[in-house]
């Protein structure tokens, strides 16, 4: 795999000062973000790192609350946190965060606006259009075919999303999503299995197989299920994978990606890898795939929760010279 040295833990423990672990939020995946935080701030403190919890309600003064914190690891899933809002306002006040920036968060977070630039870069993302109250669902299915991913625009764990497999379905499956977004997409259902890669510091860790025996790999199969299996080595021929790395890190560079994040794909009959998205703060709890694609590259969960951290410093500090 296409796997880089990591930055030194020592230099990074020595420079952290004062980490706030930024979780909760406002977002529907608030549940999952606390999980994913509390799993950050025990490793960050048992690694010898000043570290403390911050629970974001969504305020700017509960983001700005302690006056001696040094830099943010943000752990926020979905709006608010994982949309550059609080990206924003870290940068405004000058204080430095781990992972993607503003223009990344935000061009991520709309999938329709992330595969359109995905799109304009020459990669292939499943054909989809936007949908709205008036929308003719026999239209679209006659551009897109069926089954189809009926999904919220902007939104994470697969909340909301639904596969469906006949014009029936259309109408129910658009006022599920619109619970969750006003911008909801249809999207070409792409048959095959699903694979996603973790990236931290510019490397890509070994491709997951994941197979489940629901529809679709929803938010039950993600946090939920026994059932949800995770395969890794994934199965796929050496080369194989290693361009499956290669497009992903190309994912991530074209949506201005930067310190971690993971990318998901669909590989369709004939082999073809599909791209869905990218994920900019991926989940960091007992289920996730990011910890366990490190574990498999031999990387603890210490030691990829420094890793991250590291994306908060600027370029060169924990360099030796």
């Amino acid at each position: 795999m296409i796997l880089q040295a990591p930055i030194k833990s020592d230099k990074i423990i020595e420079h952290a000062g004062r980490v706030a672990v930024l979780m909760g939020g406002y977002s529907d995946e608030r549940e999952i973000s606390i999980n994913s935080g509390q799993a950050i701030f025990c490793a960050l403190r048992d690694a010898g790192v000043d570290a403390v919890e911050i629970d974001w309600d969504g305020s700017l003064e509960s983001v700005f609350v302690d006056s001696t914190i040094d830099r943010y690891f943000i752990a926020l899933h979905g709006r608010g946190g994982e949309d550059g809002h609080v990206q924003a306002a870290l940068e405004l006040k000058g204080l430095p965060y781990t992972g993607t920036r503003v223009l990344g968060c935000s061009l991520s977070m709309d999938k329709s606006r992330a595969k359109l630039a995905l799109l304009g870069a020459g990669v292939r993302t499943p054909p989809f259009k936007l949908i709205g109250e008036n929308t003719d669902g026999d239209h679209i299915i006659e551009e897109l075919g069926l089954p189809l991913m009926i999904k919220p625009a902007r939104e994470g764990s697969s909340l909301g999303a639904r596969k469906i497999k006949t014009a029936i379905e259309f109408d129910a499956a658009f006022r599920n999503a619109r619970q969750f977004d006003n911008r909801v997409l249809a999207e070409r259902w792409i048959e095959g299995c699903d694979y996603t890669l973790a990236i931290v510091e510019n490397s890509a860790f070994p491709l997951i197989k994941i197979e489940t025996p629901h529809d679709i790999y929803d938010y039950e199969a993600k946090y939920l299920a026994d059932t949800t299996q995770y395969i890794c080595p994934c199965g796929l021929a050496v080369d194989e994978e290693r361009r499956a790395a290669e497009l992903g890190l190309n994912v991530f560079n074209i949506l201005d990606g930067y310190g971690w994040g993971r990318v998901d794909f669909m590989r369709d009959e004939d082999g073809t890898m599909w791209v869905i998205e990218l994920n900019t703060v991926p989940g960091m709890t007992d289920h996730s795939l990011v910890p366990m694609a490190a574990r498999s590259a031999g990387v603890t969960f210490e030691e990829l929760v420094l890793s991250i951290l590291a994306s908060s410093f600027e370029a060169g500090v924990l360099v030796d010279k």
